[in-house]
């Protein structure tokens, strides 16, 4: 059983037998055949059945959250990131890579964002909230909740009759802070994940360092970070072309606060008819597309999504160029990536090096036992 290798999801075909009547978020035991206690965790009702808590005894579920989260905050202390002026934005909890799986909270200055992916995190979304504001060194003012669309499903559980709670979206918020000494605004209710995409400050920070003099465009630009990293390592004019025109809106704000004087145009536009339209006059392209693979049936399409944008990217990138281009999919591995970018090169007809292999920002750690957790990988490319 993956749980006795410390896996902490427990799908639903592995279980034998419930006893009891078990609601959706309640803490429970996952026991042995013969037995014997292989740890807690919240229960679930879809198929991953438990996420696993702990691999042992749980007799106090606030003491132990408070652990937990406390150890996640000791780590990014570690990292540098706790009380750090110039990075006022990152991730403090990240599931799964914290022992705390279906939990996630992102720090935007004194704004906590808590992103809850199962229904047991939402049921402790108070003690999470006094967790935090008794941190003194986090500084956090303001905690907002944030549920996702799966947890509105009715309640599968045995007996249950009530109907689903319907959550109202609230009004867009804006708040700001600090990321490598550059300002940014996130809106941490009517943006995507929690507001901002912090899994890729690090990569951001290779942009910046390949930007010098470079005429880059950023597709799929959401906001704009790498647009601002770009001119951040000196690019001589960047193009940020986006589907979404709130987050284009954001995007030229994000510009603005920091290099207002530099040149740069934004475009609400499909990136894949933009890239089949664009002239070879860039030099530098970012890809960072939303995962095209959400579930397990969608991998081939998502492969097929992959090697189309990217074989558009390296068709029409200037000679000496440099490609970043990313996957969020989780679904799919760096080598079917790899697979797929190999093939938008063949088809491309471009000899492409591979100069980096990028990941996921230190704060978006990976339990070990979890290798689903690597999610973000991609690649910075070469071209010739």
């Amino acid at each position: 059983m993956s749980v006795r290798r410390r896996h902490p999801w427990v799908f639903s075909g592995a279980i034998a037998d419930r006893q009891g009547t078990l609601s959706r978020g309640c803490l429970v035991e996952v026991r042995s055949k013969d037995g014997a206690l292989l740890g807690c965790g919240h229960w679930g009702t879809k198929s991953i059945a438990v996420r696993m808590l702990s691999f042992g005894p749980v007799e106090d579920e606030a003491l132990l959250l408070k652990q937990k989260i406390g150890a996640a905050v000791e780590f990014r202390r570690a990292l540098g990131l706790v009380a750090n002026p110039q990075t006022t934005g990152y991730r403090l909890v990240h599931g799964e890579g914290d022992e705390l799986p279906g939990l996630v909270i992102d720090l935007y200055g004194d704004t906590a964002v808590v992103q809850s992916h199962s229904h047991g995190m939402w049921r402790l979304r108070t003690t999470i909230e006094d967790i935090l504001r008794a941190d003194a060194q986090l500084n956090v003012k303001q905690v907002v909740f944030r549920r996702v669309e799966s947890q509105l499903e009715a309640d599968e559980t045995e007996g249950a009759a009530k109907e689903p709670e319907v959550l109202v979206p609230e009004p867009s918020q804006v708040v700001s802070f600090q990321e490598s000494g550059l300002r940014f605004l996130a809106d941490v209710t009517g943006g995507q994940k929690t507001g901002f995409f912090l899994d890729q400050r690090v990569n951001r920070a290779k942009v910046r360092d390949y930007a010098a003099g470079k005429n880059v465009l950023n597709a799929f630009c959401y906001t704009g970070a790498f647009s601002v990293y770009a001119f951040a390592g000196g690019a001589e004019s960047v193009v940020s072309v986006d589907a979404s025109k709130p987050a284009i809106d954001l995007c030229r704000q994000n510009v603005v606060a920091n290099f207002a004087s530099k040149q740069h145009h934004s475009e609400v536009a499909d990136c894949f008819s933009y890239l089949g339209q664009i002239p070879d006059t860039f030099d530098m392209i970012v890809l960072d597309p939303p995962a095209f693979a959400k579930h397990q049936r969608a991998v081939q399409r998502g492969l097929r999504g992959y090697e189309t944008i990217n074989s558009l990217a390296l068709k029409r990138i200037k000679r000496g160029g440099f490609l970043f281009t990313f996957s969020c999919s989780q679904l799919v591995a760096r080598e079917l990536f790899r697979d797929a970018v190999m093939r938008a090169a063949a088809q491309a007809g471009r000899s492409v090096r591979i100069v980096e292999m990028l990941h996921q920002a230190p704060c978006h750690p990976s339990n070990i036992y979890h290798p689903e957790g690597e999610y973000l990988k991609g690649f910075i490319l070469y071209v010739e």
